[in-house]
């Protein structure tokens, strides 16, 4: 089970989290979790090429190390990166010392000061060690809205609905630039582009000051 619209009251448990931007223009914040991929992230970057958009990787530490060029390339292109740890950790299955480490671990590829947990899925007490801990990301970035596009029972164009219907200006949205995202994404990500830049927002990255 998941949730398209990230609701006020989830919001409210994890306040230390920042689910969405504030925005007074058409602005929204397109993210990509689970990269870099050989076949995805280069389709991606080239979407956004198209529509002049930014966007924000957040890049598991393994992935990052197997693809590096790939990596290189989102940066060339101006795009922000985040920490998603190394090895895409599960923080409600873990320790907290061992989440840490895991974090620093891709910190070690991976230089900046945003992080989402893998699944959205984080303890309190994970949440305080980071930000007790200067040398981890401190802006912990979950998302507004999600495109579901994980889900292998939903099509291309549903995900890209799940987006059109729910965000707004200052949503913070989730696509997957993997393996197991792509026959949705390469339908989603094109439809979502193409709807917003019509209505004339721009598409920016996530800032990590």
């Amino acid at each position: 089970m998941y949730l398209i619209k990230t609701p006020f009251w989830l919001r409210a448990i994890y306040p230390n989290c920042i689910w969405r931007k504030p925005a007074n223009e058409k602005v929204i914040y397109i993210s990509f979790d689970d990269g870099p991929h050989p076949c995805a992230t280069p389709f991606v970057l080239e979407q956004l090429n198209k529509y002049n958009a930014k966007a924000t990787f957040f890049c598991i530490g393994n992935n990052v190390l197997s693809y590096p060029n790939i990596y290189e390339s989102i940066l060339h292109h101006g795009h922000a990166v985040g920490n998603h740890t190394y090895d895409h950790l599960n923080g409600w299955k873990v320790g907290t010392d061992d989440y840490i480490n895991n974090i620093k671990s891709a910190g070690n590829l991976i230089a900046s000061n945003l992080f989402r947990p893998p699944y959205g899925r984080i303890k309190r007490c994970q949440i305080k060690s980071i930000k007790s801990d200067a040398s981890l990301p401190q802006q912990i970035i979950m998302w507004d809205v999600l495109s579901a596009d994980f889900d292998e029972k939903i099509t291309g164009e549903q995900c890209a609905k799940n987006v059109i219907k729910n965000a707004g200006p200052g949503s913070i949205i989730v696509f997957h630039d993997s393996a197991k995202a792509w026959d949705r994404l390469h339908i989603a990500l094109p439809l979502v582009l193409n709807y917003f830049s019509t209505l004339g927002y721009r598409f920016e990255s996530i800032g990590d000051t």
